[in-house]
C-alpha cells in the first residue's frame, strides 16, 4: 500500500511539474520589434500594428480604360486574435503594393508571428494578383483575415 501511495504521489508531481512548464520562448524584447515589414521590390513601406485608420477607400479616379489606379483600403476583417486589414496600390490595373493597416498585437508572439507571415502573404499577392493567396503554416488566423480584408481591397478598386 505504501508503494502505490509513493508511486501515486511522484506521478503527481511529474504532472504538475509537465503543466506548469513554460514552453514559450520570447523574449521582452518582440515587444519592441518592428510590427511588419514589406518584402524587398515592395513600393509602400508597412504602418505599424495597431493603428486604426477609418475603412473605406483612398482612391484615385480609375484611368480611361476602365482598369482600376490608387490606393485602396479593405475592411478589417475580425481574427480570433485581432482585427487584420490591408491595404492594396493599382497601377494600370495590376497591384503594384500592398500593406497591412492592422495585424493583431496583443502579445510578443501575435508580433513574432505577423513579423514572419505578413511579407509572405504581401509577396503572394504581388504574385497572384488576387485575393487566391496560400496560407502561411504558423499564421492561419492572420492568412484568413489577410485574404478576407485583401478581397474586400479589390472589391473598392473594381467598384
Amino acid at each position: 500500500m505504501r508503494k502505490i501511495a509513493l508511486v501515486f504521489a511522484a506521478t503527481v508531481s511529474v504532472l504538475v511539474l509537465l503543466f506548469s512548464y513554460r514552453t514559450s520562448t520570447h523574449s521582452g524584447a518582440l515587444a519592441t520589434a518592428p510590427q511588419n515589414r514589406a518584402p524587398a521590390g515592395s513600393s509602400v513601406p508597412s504602418a505599424p500594428s495597431g493603428t486604426n485608420p477609418p475603412s473605406g477607400t483612398s482612391s484615385t479616379p480609375t484611368g480611361t480604360s476602365g482598369t482600376p489606379t490608387g490606393t485602396y483600403d479593405g475592411g478589417a476583417a475580425d481574427t480570433r486574435y485581432g482585427p487584420v486589414q490591408v491595404e492594396i496600390t493599382y497601377t494600370a490595373g495590376r497591384i503594384t503594393a500592398a500593406r497591412t493597416l492592422r495585424t493583431p498585437s496583443e502579445s510578443g508572439r501575435d508580433i513574432e508571428i505577423n513579423n514572419a507571415a505578413v511579407p509572405t502573404l504581401i509577396q503572394e499577392t504581388l504574385q497572384a494578383q488576387s485575393a487566391h493567396i496560400d496560407t502561411v503554416s504558423g499564421a492561419t488566423y492572420t492568412s484568413e483575415g489577410y485574404a478576407e480584408s485583401l478581397q474586400s481591397a479589390i472589391d473598392a478598386a473594381h467598384g
